[in-house]
């Protein structure tokens, strides 16, 4: 297949063994990789799987992948996740389908993170993407403000907008929370941002995924290129 969505996904599944405890990731580049997963379950792969959101679920229980959660299953070997920017040292901004809290929660619960994304998600530096931050709805408004305030001090180019459905109506994760994208432009401080956020009370996560990521195959016209933590 041409789709360097689905090249990158192919070349991870070198990294999938019988036995594995894997996280599933969320996104256009990680439904492939379910799909391949999906095939190889069928072809007898011996696999128990974490999804991350509710639409993986649904697709890996329609290939009969077989299914557990990080109660039961609170330890995994590997997740394969998709990105919406792969920075320098793999700093990933993730979010774009509203997964980013489960995403990062079953990333950190797994021995080794991997990314898998087409050429053009890499860049010199994080920000040209916006970056999603998860919010409790409770006090919107309030924490906004300081959202906002965060982005000044740190140079934002651009606003922070409610993201919404297709429909008009809000846009609210699998946790009940809204989703909010900061339009940064660049960030050159990636981990005082992260931190930053995090101290801010009501945001609930945010979409810069640092020090998790241990390799990224990245696919472009002259084939796959594995990056190295």
């Amino acid at each position: 297949m041409d789709d360097p969505k689905w090249q990158a996904a192919n070349a991870a599944m070198a990294e999938v063994r019988s036995g594995m405890r894997l996280g599933l990731g969320t996104g256009s580049t990680a439904r492939h990789f379910v799909d391949l997963v999906g095939q190889a379950v069928a072809g007898g792969l011996d696999v128990i799987c974490v999804p991350t959101s509710e639409v993986t679920a649904a697709q890996a229980l329609s290939l009969g992948i077989p299914l557990t959660d990080l109660d039961a299953t609170p330890e995994l070997d590997l997740t394969v996740d998709g990105a919406d920017e792969i920075g320098p040292g793999l700093a990933l901004i993730k979010g774009a389908g509203g997964a980013l809290l489960r995403e990062k929660i079953v990333a950190a619960a797994s021995q080794r993170m991997i990314v898998i994304a087409d050429a053009s998600k890499r860049v010199e530096m994080l920000g040209r993407f916006p970056l999603s931050i998860e919010v409790n709805t409770f006090g919107l408004g309030a924490t906004n403000a300081l959202i906002a305030r965060v982005m000044a001090d740190f140079g934002a180019e651009g606003a922070l907008k409610r993201r919404f459905k297709p429909d008009g109506s809000p846009f609210v994760t699998d946790g009940g929370h809204a989703i909010m994208d900061a339009f940064f432009g660049r960030i050159p401080r990636p981990e005082a941002l992260a931190q930053a956020l995090v101290d801010i009370p009501g945001v609930v996560e945010h979409g810069l995924f640092i020090g998790l990521c241990k390799r990224a195959y990245v696919a472009g016209p002259e084939g796959v290129d594995v990056l190295d933590g």
